[in-house]
């Protein structure tokens, strides 16, 4: 198998695992399921591997990841994701995490974009308007 067609059908193998649009643990069980009794076990490693990575790809485009230097309420959470499922279009869900390396603020990812607003960030782009 050529790594393009084992992309499109880990793509595919994907669309196959969601339920309303999100990753379903037992579609997920299912598709491997039926990997396992059709093909070959030495045959499925870079099959896996994009499937894996697709997988986990859409359930970041789930979660608001939130590191956040203070204490910080699971209302304040659930503000944050709900603004950025306004923006988005779709259901993203608030996970929290302590980050004490930050001094102040907090940083939300959510898939692949970042929105930094912590007072390192802030700090350092005040240092570049004024060099």
């Amino acid at each position: 198998m050529s790594s393009r067609s084992v992309k499109v059908e880990a793509k595919k193998l994907l669309t196959l695992s969601l339920e309303s649009g999100v990753v379903s643990a037992e579609r997920v069980e299912a598709v491997l399921s039926s990997l396992k009794k059709s093909r070959p076990a030495y045959t499925l490693r870079p099959l896996l591997r994009a499937y894996l990575a697709n997988v986990r790809k859409e359930i970041a485009r789930g979660e608001a990841l939130i590191e956040h230097a203070g204490p910080l309420s699971a209302g304040d959470a659930s503000n944050i994701a709900t603004h950025f499922s306004k923006s988005l279009s779709r259901t993203v869900m608030p996970v929290a995490r302590r980050n004490d390396a930050l001094l102040a603020g907090f940083r939300v990812r959510v898939g692949d974009d970042v929105i930094d607003l912590t007072a390192a960030h802030r700090l350092a782009n005040l240092a570049k308007s004024l060099s």
